[in-house]
């Protein structure tokens, strides 16, 4: 779906709850409905405007492909003048790197070695879709506890796109001449 920037205010509550913030822009919890809760990621402008919004449409154009129970689901965009935003679903267990990294010597979050097992499988189930089951293969290129995201079962679910390239079928070598 395609929502007016007035609609992405709107369901983010003029933006209180920012739940996230990485290089291409900050992420807030959102509400669609009274039962339906999502992630509004607002590009920045200055990121957007330096690539000419190149980032944007791959990751719209990319993730709107995707189909898979262990890849972040893109429920719309906005793409109103230059403010550009991204509203997926909402995953309530934030990131894997929250459970990943120990700030001391105890790690109070860690999952268990059998949890993040199937945390594991569940992101290379994800990462074989996206080579092999999708119409027109996706690498990623920016795996990485930040951009695992998990649900309400901490299922793990790829997300961020902004770095992704689109391969034709039965290609098994890609051209990387961007450093990425």
């Amino acid at each position: 779906s395609r929502y007016s920037y007035a609609d992405i205010k709107k369901m983010s509550n003029q933006f209180k709850v920012k739940i996230g913030e990485g290089g291409y822009g900050s992420v807030f919890k959102g509400q669609l409905s009274n039962d339906v809760v999502v992630a509004v990621k607002v590009l920045n402008d200055k990121v957007d405007a330096k690539g000419n919004g190149e980032d944007f449409i791959n990751e719209v154009r990319t993730i709107g492909l995707v189909h898979h129970v262990n890849v972040v689901r893109l429920v719309g965009y906005c793409a109103d003048r230059n403010r550009r935003a991204l509203v997926y679903e909402y995953l309530p267990n934030n990131s894997l790197e929250k459970y990943v990294y120990s700030r001391g010597k105890q790690n109070k979050r860690f999952l268990g070695w059998e949890k993040m097992q199937d945390i594991a499988l569940g992101i290379a189930k994800g990462i074989e879709y996206l080579h092999q089951g999708c119409a027109q293969p996706i690498l990623h290129f920016d795996i990485k506890p930040q951009n695992i995201l998990l649900d309400r079962n901490f299922n793990p679910k790829i997300s961020d796109f902004g770095l992704a390239k689109l391969c034709t079928k039965g290609k098994s070598m890609v051209s990387m001449t961007m450093a990425r």
